[in-house]
């Protein structure tokens, strides 16, 4: 019986020594571990050539004159006339739309979320979310200038039964028809985005609230909402930065009549308001690059709270 223990103890001890040695080496001597990083090589590669070393320019000429001498006046202009009113403007439209598409969008994806799994109404409402949030740019104030325009369908509808847009103040080449248009992609964003927060809503806690005497707005007030804070906070922070970033859309729509930063970056490094002003839109550019920063950083702290509740 000693000789047979003894036997197991060696055989435990072979096996913890195999487990705890080094990895095992792949095809000439190369340990598997540094075989499979080799995958994630082509990403680095990539993230280093298309987002490092294009923000790295930016910052360093955002302190630099035509002459490529260090200075701050790149950084001062850009907090005067025009350009600041740019930004205020850039911040007044996304903070609006977004937190439109937080609203209507977390509304849309509750309803969608109430009907049976499977129907063809939540597919239908799934699938277009991810086809509208994708589609902006050229194409999308295309289709609104065809649809709300001064000569679009909607717009000679509603004047033929005595409703013109004109008289409402409504055009959609200002402010307002900028903010009509990004909600088109911010609600389905938001549908998106916000659906697995709903999903981790667990049934469970609604039954115990019910079985307490609790109201459907009892439970969303004190239940419901606090658990989904997190996630709808850090929904509007992407909401926000997508709204904040968007170039195409708006240059389309408005061909730069409404200030917007990224309007004013495009024509400063395109030469067409002042020439030289290339470090100018650089430095409007990195004061850009600093808000995504801050929006990406609050997102991803917010989603990591939000991830405890989805497990």
């Amino acid at each position: 019986m000693a000789l047979a223990a003894g036997r197991r103890r060696g055989a435990g001890a072979g096996r913890g020594g195999a487990a705890a040695g080094p990895p095992r080496p792949g095809r000439r001597g190369v340990p598997r571990d540094a075989l499979a990083l080799l995958g994630v090589v082509p990403f680095l590669a990539f993230t280093v050539i298309f987002l490092l070393l294009p923000v790295g320019n930016v910052a360093v000429d955002a302190f630099r004159d035509g002459d490529g001498n260090w200075t701050l006046h790149n950084i001062r202009l850009s907090f005067e006339g025009i350009y600041r009113d740019a930004f205020v403007t850039s911040l007044k439209v996304a903070l609006l739309t977004a937190a439109i598409g937080v609203v209507f969008g977390t509304l849309l994806a509750q309803a969608v979320l109430t009907t049976k799994r499977n129907t063809l109404l939540r597919r239908v409402i799934t699938t277009a979310s991810g086809v509208f949030a994708n589609f902006g740019g050229v194409p999308l104030a295309f289709a609104f200038i065809a649809t709300l325009g001064a000569t679009g369908l909607v717009t000679r509808w509603l004047d033929a039964v005595g409703l013109p847009l004109e008289s409402a103040g409504f055009s959609l080449f200002t402010f307002s028809g900028i903010v009509v248009v990004y909600i088109y992609f911010q609600v389905p964003l938001m549908v998106l985005v916000i659906t697995p927060a709903l999903e981790g809503l667990r049934p469970q806690w609604r039954e115990a609230a019910e079985g307490l005497g609790a109201s459907t707005w009892a439970y969303w007030r004190h239940v419901g909402l606090p658990v989904l804070a997190p996630s709808l906070l850090g929904s509007y922070l992407l909401l926000f930065g997508s709204s904040f970033a968007a170039y195409a859309t708006a240059w389309a729509l408005t061909s730069g009549t409404v200030p917007l930063v990224p309007i004013k970056i495009g024509s400063l490094l395109s030469g067409n308001v002042i020439t030289g002003g290339e470090n100018l839109g650089k430095a409007l550019g990195f004061e850009m690059i600093l808000v995504i920063a801050v929006v990406v950083v609050g997102y991803l702290l917010l989603s990591r709270r939000a991830a405890r509740w989805l497990r």
